[in-house]
């Protein structure tokens, strides 16, 4: 039996990048037309294990720059003004967008706001522990200060 490199995820075979025995009719005349698998003739092989292993570096390198980034987060203060009264309540409220849009002015990183942890608003003046979502498995906590405009 041939062996054939998945170029995409294959849900009877297996998943993109991996080596596998078919038939030959089979990746004659489904696989390769549709652009699924490749033969894995030596040049093959080879360029699917550099290509395996730039992945694996990028990813590294990807959770690396996320640990930098969090370690970052983790000594920031941010310091957000706003409206507020007499008794410490906002007029409005502090979101994620206010809190991603501090981050971004503060330290220059760009966070989605669905990244960041925050159940309700902030709606009192005061100082908040923020947490935020980084990339997957890494998480910076942001001491956020919501004081009053002066």
């Amino acid at each position: 039996m041939p062996e054939a490199i998945l170029l995409q995820d294959v849900e009877s075979l297996g998943e993109k990048g991996a080596v596998v025995d078919v038939s030959k009719g089979y990746l004659r005349n489904f696989l390769i037309p549709r652009k699924l698998a490749q033969p894995a003739t030596k040049g093959a092989l080879a360029e699917a294990q550099a290509r395996i292993e730039r992945q694996e570096r990028e990813a590294r390198e990807f959770v690396e720059r996320a640990q930098d980034n969090a370690n970052l987060l983790n000594k920031t203060v941010l310091t957000i003004e706003q409206q507020a009264g007499d008794d410490g309540r906002l007029f409005g409220s502090v979101t994620n967008q206010d809190i991603a849009d501090a981050i971004k002015a503060a330290r220059g990183l760009t966070i989605d706001k669905r990244k960041i942890r925050l159940e309700d608003p902030i709606k009192n003046v005061g100082t908040h522990l923020v947490e935020v979502e980084i990339a997957d498995g890494v998480v910076a906590t942001v001491k956020t200060m919501v004081v009053e405009l002066s």
